[in-house]
């Protein structure tokens, strides 16, 4: 498997990273450690996560997703083997979103006892407050690295200004660079990020791991109406994508999947591995079986007709 170098960093992650948000949330303890298992043994070694997974499910407080991970890293003893990705500043429920410096530096400790290891290698501005000042946030994020509990920091959710005026901060103060950028972008939640951040990521060299890959499963080719919604607990948000030109996407990842015996998720996944603008999609999986379609994408290459066809149905 050909691993993939993310922006101006040294490294090397799997071509797609598993999504650690369903651990502690719609998978038990037992049911996570089983799909990392499987995960692993596809070569795929790069886990995403962040310390608010999964507040939202009832009993949870944030920090579940982590926790398994670290339990299973250090049952397997294969910290070695893993890129470990995780975030900071989203809330954990009532409250406001938080990058200052003294929350950054109090929740990292967090996170690392939780994830059972000295150092994060890839860690991100999850969700920005809008007020903190952004070189408050780098100068945090600075101390870390310098303790060496932070290999490499990276933003997700930032708008365009806040985005340009944090790599301008980190070239006129020395401070670190963000670089690697995680949008929400697939299929059919496109137009955001290349009309975006997607010219600054590409204009400095930032590498983008995506989440939403799948669009939260529509393009998974499972929902086909209303009546598919009960099929998981992402259903519900499956009516925005139900239209005329969701429709039209679905038909041509048929198409294509029927043509090469693959399934419509691989198709999907496949069109963002060789996406020129995207480093690695991130996928979550609750099933080895799932987990078959992530092998079928870093498997397959789409030709340049399929790529059009399909950048044509989602225009």
């Amino acid at each position: 498997m050909q691993k993939v170098t993310p922006g101006n960093t040294d490294l090397n992650i799997s071509p797609i990273v598993l999504g650690g948000n369903v651990f502690g949330w719609t998978l038990n303890e037992k049911e996570s450690f089983d799909v990392l298992d499987a995960a692993l043994e596809l070569g795929i070694g790069t886990i995403d996560t962040a310390d608010t997974y999964s507040h939202w499910a009832p009993g949870n407080v944030g920090g579940e997703s982590e926790t398994i991970i670290g339990k299973w890293m250090k049952e397997h003893g294969n910290r070695d083997r893993i890129t470990l990705i995780t975030k900071v500043g989203g809330s954990m429920g009532p409250g406001e979103n938080n990058v200052s410096a003294s929350y950054i530096l109090k929740e990292v400790e967090t996170s690392l006892r939780r994830l059972q290891v000295e150092r994060i290698d890839l860690y991100f501005t999850h969700w920005d407050d809008n007020k903190t000042p952004v070189e408050e946030t780098l100068g945090a994020y600075q101390k870390l690295i310098s303790a060496g509990k932070v290999r490499y920091i990276g933003a997700s959710n930032l708008t365009p200004t806040r985005l340009k005026a944090s790599l301008k901060a980190s070239r006129e103060h020395n401070l670190p660079r963000y670089e690697v950028f995680q949008p929400g972008y697939n299929l059919c939640d496109r137009s955001e990020f290349e009309e975006g951040v997607g010219p600054i990521c590409k204009e400095n060299g930032l590498g983008v791991i995506t989440y939403y890959s799948l669009a939260s499963g529509f393009l998974t080719g499972k929902y086909r109406s209303e009546q598919d919604f009960g099929k998981s607990v992402r259903g519900g948000a499956m009516k925005k994508y139900l239209n005329g030109r969701g429709k039209r996407i679905l038909s041509a990842l048929d198409k294509f999947a029927r043509e090469r015996g693959v399934s419509q998720t691989a198709v999907s996944l496949a069109w963002l591995i060789q996406n020129p603008l995207v480093s690695a999609p991130i996928a979550s999986a609750t099933s080895r079986l799932q987990l078959n379609a992530f092998a079928e994408a870093m498997k397959i290459e789409l030709t340049s007709d399929e790529i059009h066809l399909l950048n044509q149905a989602s225009d």
